[in-house]
């Protein structure tokens, strides 16, 4: 297990809510398990291509935490994220990522890339708004990991998915500008980080 991270991003693993994931997500849970678990006996490389409609949040936060659980873990695996819209990383759930004690380095302005960093001697996670098959991203031996309803049921096809998993979360965008907003932003962006470390915990803990 991998302990060179910030003290920050360590106490937010801590906290997160894993033993308040419901019961009724627990399948989903268990069904990306198996793949990875699958990946990993057969020799393959782990990819996860994280889906949503304009990869601005959900998918960001997805691809985030789940490069983060596999880092933890120490567990190989190369996780990516896309949207059907280029918008932006939202600006909301950038400064919700450096609440959570993440680094966050911007170049740029229009769709800007940002390079998230959870340890001093971490490689960056590499994130802004592309469409799913950007050729940064993997095109053939994925998981397409679908966050949303909305791409969920508008893309019935990812080529090159050898897997498609719907593991949806709500969007907190429904409370942008009320005096919810910051709350709702960490409270999803905790949410999606629980059950992805439950994930590679589960996995983990079959190797």
């Amino acid at each position: 297990m991998n302990h060179s991270f910030f003290p920050a991003v360590e106490a937010t693993i801590a906290s997160l809510p894993i033993s308040k994931i419901p019961e009724d997500r627990i399948p989903v849970i268990q069904s990306m398990v198996d793949y990875l678990l699958g990946k990993i006996k057969s020799g393959e490389e782990i990819r996860l291509n994280f889906i949503c409609t304009h990869n601005s949040r959900r998918s960001q936060f997805s691809q985030i935490w789940a490069q983060t659980a596999a880092d933890y873990f120490g567990i190989k695996a190369f996780c990516y994220s896309g949207g059907v819209e280029v918008t932006a990383f939202n600006e909301r759930a950038v400064a919700a990522i450096r609440r959570d004690g993440f680094k966050v380095v911007q170049k740029g302005e229009d769709n800007p890339v940002y390079f998230i960093f959870h340890g001093q001697e971490a490689e960056p996670i590499v994130t802004f708004s592309k469409v799913y098959d950007d050729p940064i991203n993997p095109n053939s031996g994925f998981a397409a990991v679908m966050t949303c309803d909305h791409a969920d049921e508008n893309c019935p096809y990812i080529p090159g998915a050898e897997i498609r998993i719907p593991l949806r979360f709500e969007d907190p965008k429904a409370f942008d500008g009320t005096d919810l907003e910051e709350k709702m932003y960490t409270e999803r962006s905790h949410q999606i980080g629980a059950e992805l470390f439950l994930i590679f915990q589960k996995v983990k803990e079959k190797l």
